[in-house]
């Protein structure tokens, strides 16, 4: 049973933007998540506590009462600090009620809000109540023309503790603006610092969670596709060494009873040779290459067998261009061809033939090895060791989306036929 809590553990490198500082350190851990809100916290507490002491100082100073100036430093270390952490703390709440990802991104928007609405009430209490305070400190000349506010709604510039002589009274117009740009002011000021900041932090987040979910997609689809070239350049080296020793040890056999046959067959290898080697080493492991290519290797392939059998093979090929020009991975299908001919033709009295036929229906490809010959052995159809790496280069390659088949002709001879999705060939 996997524990793991996502919403505690590190994002990854390429998740994070900032956070190499140590003060900004909780930005390593995902926004509204709880070691993030406890050290984003813990940052403002101090940067909060820095300014309240300063403005409680100044505050004492003026009014020369400094039990004026400590309560002024109370109530705005807690103001701000209720303004800076309600709506993240219910945004982090939010989260953490691991709800689906759309209803989360709206509870996290409504919570940070809400928090921005509690943090505008608790500077409107705290100014009151500060104000209250000093006047009731200051001499009785001083009451009527000096009062502190806390944030702005009175007109100054929220969130900042300060002593100012009461206004004259100005036109209504001028006041309407005063009051417009005010509340301006009091959003950008609440919603910045009141998680505003945080908010667009959690989305863009998203973003870099689902692109680098992407990468490391991408990265695991690449390391897939070196794995089954390695994969399919170890099967590929088992298949080309065995028909060439096949050939050989048949040319060494020709040599001391049919000398003219074994040059004839051995001029027909060189010539499938010089058309062959070099696609196979320029390709090994590389999961390209069109049926027409695999066709021409088939083609001299069955040239030789036709001359070393000393012209008992037959072959015949039938695949129109438009499908040659289709993608067909390497050395499948002369390995079919292959089994034809030792399987089929070879222990077969008398002449025989081999097809290969190729069709597209219904967005497959398809593609027939036919011979007219004895047939695979039963132990042949599972045990041989080329349709045993046809089977596991098909598995590599396409998993469940490919096949192949073989089954007996009536009245003698094999079908092994290839399937094949055309998008993937």
């Amino acid at each position: 049973m996997n524990d793991r809590d996502p919403l505690r553990e590190r994002l990854p490198p390429d998740v994070v933007v900032g956070g190499g500082l140590p003060w900004s350190r909780y930005r390593q851990y995902p926004v509204f998540s709880l070691p993030w809100l406890r050290g984003r916290t813990l940052l403002f507490a101090a940067v909060i506590a820095a300014m309240a002491l300063l403005s409680g100082f100044g505050i004492g100073f003026v009014a020369r009462d400094y039990r004026i100036g400590a309560l002024v430093a109370a109530h705005t270390f807690a103001a701000f600090l209720l303004m800076a952490a309600a709506g993240p703390a219910l945004a982090t709440w939010v989260r953490h009620r691991r709800w689906p990802l759309r209803r989360e991104r709206t509870g996290v928007v409504v919570a940070v809000l809400l928090g921005i609405g509690a943090s505008f009430f608790a500077d409107e209490w705290a100014s009151a109540y500060i104000d209250r305070q000093v006047e009731a400190a200051l001499p009785a000349r001083d009451a009527g023309r000096v009062e502190v506010h806390f944030g702005a709604p009175r007109g100054a510039a929220p969130g900042a503790a300060e002593v100012r002589r009461r206004p004259q009274s100005a036109p209504p117009l001028e006041r309407a603006l005063a009051l417009s740009v005010n509340v301006l002011v009091l959003l950008v000021i609440y919603g910045l610092f009141g998680g505003g900041l945080a908010l667009r932090a959690y989305f863009g987040e998203q973003r870099r969670w689902e692109d680098s979910r992407r990468d490391r997609e991408l990265a695991a689809l690449r390391e897939q596709k070196r794995g089954a070239e390695l994969r399919l350049g170890v099967l590929q080296a088992q298949v080309e060494p065995h028909f060439l020793f096949n050939t050989l040890a048949a040319v060494r056999a020709l040599v001391r009873e049919r000398p003219a046959q074994a040059e004839e067959t051995l001029d027909a290898l060189v010539a499938y040779l010089r058309a062959s080697i070099p696609r196979m080493r320029d390709r090994v492991g590389v999961l390209d290459g069109t049926l027409g290519d695999q066709v021409d290797l088939c083609a001299h392939y069955l040239d030789v067998m036709r001359v070393r059998t000393g012209g008992r093979l037959r072959y015949a090929i039938d695949v129109v261009a438009p499908l040659r020009a289709l993608p067909f991975p390497p050395l499948l299908l002369i390995t079919l061809v292959e089994n034809a001919v030792k399987h089929g033709v070879e222990p077969k009295p008398g002449p025989g033939c081999v097809e290969l036929q190729a069709e597209q229906r219904a967005g497959r490809l398809h593609v027939r090895v036919l011979d007219d010959g004895v047939g695979l052995r039963p132990d042949a159809l599972s045990t041989g060791m080329g349709l045993a790496n046809v089977r596991e280069q098909l598995a590599a390659l396409y998993g469940a989306r490919a096949a192949l088949r073989l089954r007996r002709r009536a009245p003698q001879g094999t079908l092994a036929e290839l399937e094949l999705p055309l998008e993937g060939a």
